[in-house]
């Protein structure tokens, strides 16, 4: 078989060929389907610091829920809010869905960065084409950066006791 490939177009179809063969699928890609429940909407999970976000999106007119209350009365300042939004004028989906979370723990902050990688995920699962925008500006990859823990003879996580030379 080596003795057979003499050009990089050769290699290239005999290894397309035995990847085929060894994982039994076909070569090309497959596009994504959109995943939506019974009711029209898509689901996904949020995670920011301590703050998780469970998100669901359907069509409608841009009405944002948190925990059961307005947007703007859950996060009432104005750069929270801001964080909320930017899935949706990245995709350029804005007023287009309404969204449903239930947050749970962390503060303010942390739920919004949750909620809004919790929107994203359902953005790109109800439609696969925005995908690409979402995954650009880093909206699908969750934040790992969380409180380091307190050590212990440590005041906290690396600040020491004040030292006494006598």
């Amino acid at each position: 078989m080596a003795d057979e490939i003499k050009t990089l177009d050769g290699l290239e179809a005999a290894v397309t060929e035995n990847i085929g063969a060894v994982q039994g699928v076909e070569t090309e890609m497959t596009p994504r389907e959109p995943v939506r429940d019974d009711l029209g909407r898509s689901y996904a999970t949020g995670k920011r610091k301590d703050a998780i976000a469970r998100v669901w999106i359907k069509p409608g007119s841009g009405k944002v829920v948190v925990n059961g209350k307005p947007m703007n009365e859950y996060f009432a300042r104005p750069v929270l809010q801001m964080i909320l939004r930017q899935p949706f004028t990245v995709s350029g989906t804005e007023d287009q869905f309404d969204v449903h979370a239930t947050v749970k723990g962390g503060g303010l902050s942390g739920q919004a960065g949750a909620v809004k990688h919790g929107v994203s995920k359902a953005l790109q699962l109800y439609d696969p084409s925005l995908r690409g925008a979402l995954k650009a500006a880093g909206f699908l990859t969750r934040d790992s950066r969380v409180v380091e823990r307190k050590k212990y003879g440590k005041a906290k996580a690396r600040k020491s006791f004040q030292f006494s030379k006598r």
